[in-house]
Order: C-alpha cells, then sequence, then structure tokens
C-alpha cells in the first residue's frame, strides 16, 4: 500500500509540481488550496504526511498545523512546512505549533523526497 499525502498550498505551480513529483514517487496525493479544504481534506483523506504552506486563504499554516495537532485522530500524521517564509522566528513558530520539519522555498526536490521517504519509514 502506497503512502497518503496531502499538498496543502494556494500556489497552482507548486501544486502541480509537487504532485506530479509525489505520484512519480508512487504515493497516494490529495491536494487542498486553502486553510480550511486542508483541515477537511487531512479529516476524510486520513493522510501520513502533508505538505504545508505557510501563506494561504482562510487559515494559515500555522493555524492548520495548530489544529491538525489538537485532533486526536490525526496524531501521527507527519507535518512538513513548506514556505517562503523563513526568518528564524517563523521556523521556530512553525516546529513549535507542532511541525515535524520546515523546508523554505526554493527547495530541492530532490532532498524534499529523501526526507519524505525518511519520515514515512
Amino acid at each position: 500500500m502506497s503512502h497518503r499525502i496531502l499538498i496543502v498550498d494556494d500556489e497552482p505551480n507548486i501544486v502541480i509540481s509537487l504532485e506530479y513529483l509525489m505520484k512519480k514517487e508512487g504515493f497516494q496525493v490529495v491536494v487542498a488550496t486553502n486553510g480550511d479544504a486542508a483541515l477537511e481534506q487531512a479529516s476524510a483523506f486520513l493522510p501520513e504526511l502533508i505538505l504545508l504552506d505557510v501563506m494561504m486563504p482562510k487559515k494559515s499554516g500555522f493555524e492548520v498545523c495548530q489544529a491538525l495537532r489538537a485532533n486526536p485522530a490525526l496524531t501521527g500524521v507527519k507535518i512538513i512546512m513548506l514556505t517562503a517564509k523563513g526568518r528564524e522566528t517563523e521556523v521556530t513558530k512553525g516546529l513549535a505549533l507542532g511541525a515535524d520539519a520546515y523546508i523554505t522555498k526554493p527547495f530541492s526536490t530532490k532532498d524534499l523526497v529523501l526526507q519524505i521517504k525518511s519520515m514515512l519509514a
């Protein structure tokens, strides 16, 4: 059985490339383009890992991360924040709210895939 990944980003080009990359690696993929949709998809799809942008409509990635961590049904899900916001305060905030990793854009797709495989192993 392949791992389930939820991609949460409001930038269509990033969603398309991440979705293609994850499917090419054999993962089942679902996409959400705003914070509210992310929470709905997480509850319905029960992903094992979420790639989560910070700057999004409706709810920020920080708010989504906090809500995910408060949901008992999603306690085991891994969260990688994937964002252009790379200041130390934002990285610290993301990790403090429960993200397992914080990767700033632009990023190496090869490194991202290695990190995902490592987290899901």
